[in-house]
């Protein structure tokens, strides 16, 4: 049990790569377990192993713009070296995780254990994948080269 005086943080993962309304619904829905929601943007390097190419964005460009959305407290770029290295340093009460999230995603319980962590992992629920999944957006931008990238319309710009 969490001691009374604790705030419970809560740690997100992703790319990022075309910030839609499905990662802020899925930031949304990460802010609402705890009292402080830090976001990991995959580093570059990152993303061109686990997906096979570079980001379209720059790894400071897509920090930025999760920075911006009003539901992060903190946006943070991963490490290249280990995978796992965050979370051994911040010790998130719950890490929160998209539907579907599940690269690096094996390994955690027994981390946790390893670590003696007490971290609890919640999967949350998708938003309208049909329509905002990057993959889709990356498709549709691709046809049209001179869209603008998408934004949130509930960032801190606005």
């Amino acid at each position: 049990m969490q001691p009374s005086n604790k705030k419970i943080s809560v740690m997100a993962f992703g790319t990022f790569d075309y910030f839609h309304a499905g990662h802020e619904d899925y930031l949304k829905q990460a802010k609402t377990l705890g009292d402080e929601l830090i976001v990991v943007i995959a580093r570059d390097e990152t993303v061109k192993k686990v997906k096979g190419k570079s980001p379209m964005y720059s790894e400071r460009k897509r920090l930025r713009d999760v920075s911006r959305c009003n539901y992060v407290d903190k946006a943070i770029l991963g490490y290249n070296d280990d995978k796992y290295k965050v979370l051994k340093k911040i010790k998130p009460d719950i890490i929160a995780l998209g539907y579907d999230q599940f690269v690096f995603t094996y390994g955690l319980r027994q981390l946790f254990i390893k670590e003696k962590m007490n971290t609890k992992i919640v999967r949350l629920k998708a938003f309208q994948p049909q329509n905002f999944k990057s993959s889709i957006i990356q498709k549709t931008l691709s046809t049209h080269k001179k869209c603008a990238p998408l934004t949130s319309t509930n960032s801190k710009d606005s």
